[in-house]
């Protein structure tokens, strides 16, 4: 019966077991009612009953020794209930914002569901309607790279040429595509290849989340060399500022932080009864709409119209895709 039992399984019945006795569990009795323990070789139950307290130990439970009581001379063992309960959280919308924050971090891992789960709980005790959106304009909006990374990478190192499927932003054309790859990077929320297209003759950049297809390197190794002066162009150009301007936003008390601390001036008084006029420069529109769409309601764009538009468009599809996902 012991061996159907799986070791995690166990070891959550002992940490039941020795948080309910009301005084103290010998090794008989952790033997004879904890399930995971049935044996018929002593050796094999201290055994097993040692590295399971060296394993909780070492998770941080406090398993503590209770010397006997005067009756018995075997001595036995608990866990201490307050050191080893939670005590209640009480998280500022500041303390919360710093752990969406590292959450953020966790978007493309195998920590992903469990990071979101926590800050779900963590939510919960959190106060205040603003704590959602402190750390909107601060967490990463880098969207996951995906699978061909590392082949890409690879690729790079070996100055060996890739091939995928491709989809085309402007005209939606879908080609296969063979690429000397010159290097992986971010740029603004996405992921992108940069290299020389073999069928067009000229280098180019690919947004990585419209490769459609698998990426494989093909043909031999060391195939090809980095064109450094057309690499620093293309890296130049993405850095290129373009005209500063400003956006004025109508943003409600003590909400959007990060928009607030990059205000131009103190809010204007008088214009909006219960908001707070602030002046935002900016240079990139698609930039600051993904982040004012961010904060819902809280903030209103009052100026320019074609930041408006794209932050209603954003807000439009966000509430296209709940709809679809409550038909779902």
């Amino acid at each position: 019966m012991a061996d159907d039992i799986a070791p995690a399984e166990r070891l959550l019945n002992l940490v039941i077991a020795l948080l309910n006795t009301s005084s103290r569990m010998t090794k008989d009795q952790v033997r004879s009612s904890v399930a995971g323990y049935e044996t018929e070789s002593t050796e094999a139950f201290e055994r097993k009953f040692e590295r399971d307290k060296d394993a909780l130990r070492d998770l941080g439970i406090p398993i503590v020794t209770v010397q006997a009581d005067g009756r018995s001379d075997e001595i036995g063992y608990r866990i201490d209930p307050d050191a080893y309960t939670l005590g209640d959280l009480e998280l500022s919308p500041a303390e919360l914002a710093v752990l969406s924050l590292a959450s953020g971090f966790w978007r493309d891992a195998a920590l992903a569901k469990d990071a979101d789960r926590a800050l779900t709980k963590l939510r919960a005790v959190a106060e205040g309607s603003m704590a959602d959106d402190l750390a909107v304009g601060l967490v990463p909006r880098v969207q996951p790279a995906g699978q061909g990374v590392p082949v890409l990478l690879d690729a790079i190192l070996e100055r060996r040429a890739v091939r995928f499927t491709y989809r085309a932003a402007y005209t939606g054309e879908v080609t296969e595509r063979e690429i000397e790859p010159w290097r992986v990077r971010t740029r603004g929320a996405g992921w992108y290849l940069y290299g020389f297209d073999r069928g067009r003759g000229e280098p180019r950049s690919f947004r990585l989340n419209r490769v459609l297809s698998p990426v494989k390197a093909v043909g031999p190794t060391a195939a090809y060399e980095i064109d450094a002066d057309a690499l620093a162009r293309m890296d130049g150009s993405d850095h290129e500022p373009g005209p500063e301007r400003e956006a004025v936003l109508a943003v409600l008390p003590e909400r959007a932080v990060a928009l607030r601390l990059r205000a131009a001036e103190p809010p204007s008084e008088g214009q909006l009864a219960d908001r707070d006029v602030l002046r935002v420069p900016f240079r990139s529109t698609m930039e600051l709409a993904y982040e004012i769409a961010g904060y819902g309601p809280a903030v209103l764009v009052l100026d320019p119209p074609e930041l408006r538009e794209v932050v209603l468009s954003r807000l439009r599809a966000a509430a296209a895709l709940g709809e679809g996902a409550n038909r779902g």
